[in-house]
């Protein structure tokens, strides 16, 4: 599989579990970012497969920095996941182009079954 995935959350705590939690699924993680503004630098160097996406972050709207994230890298599949995990959200985050969406707190086979679903 080998595919490759960039982690943005500003909690450094959920940045390892998610990377071990991917590892264990045969991801490689070839970015993590804990703000929008590293997040998008880190985009133009590593161009993942796979990007998971907080919502609220230090210094940006998660859903605000999905829209730019398409744009720059249309072909990444978005999934968000988020501890605001309100229908809206999750709607809103599917009409701007969210592929799916975690919700916070999750278990490894929660991330594992919607990466899964991202393959078909």
């Amino acid at each position: 599989m080998n595919r490759t995935v960039m982690i943005v959350d500003d909690s450094l705590f959920i940045r390892k579990i998610l990377r071990g939690i991917l590892a264990q699924a045969g991801y490689n993680v070839v970015s993590e970012a804990a703000s929008g503004i590293e997040a998008m630098r880190n985009l133009h160097t590593s161009h993942p497969d796979i990007i998971l996406l907080d919502i609220i972050l230090p210094d940006s709207n998660g859903l605000d920095l999905l829209e730019s994230i398409i744009k720059v890298c249309p072909d990444s599949k978005i999934v968000v996941c988020s501890s605001i995990g309100q229908e809206p959200v999750i709607r809103k985050s599917r009409e701007l182009g969210a592929k799916a969406f975690i919700q916070k707190p999750f278990t490894p086979e929660k991330v594992s079954e919607v990466l899964a679903g991202l393959e078909d």
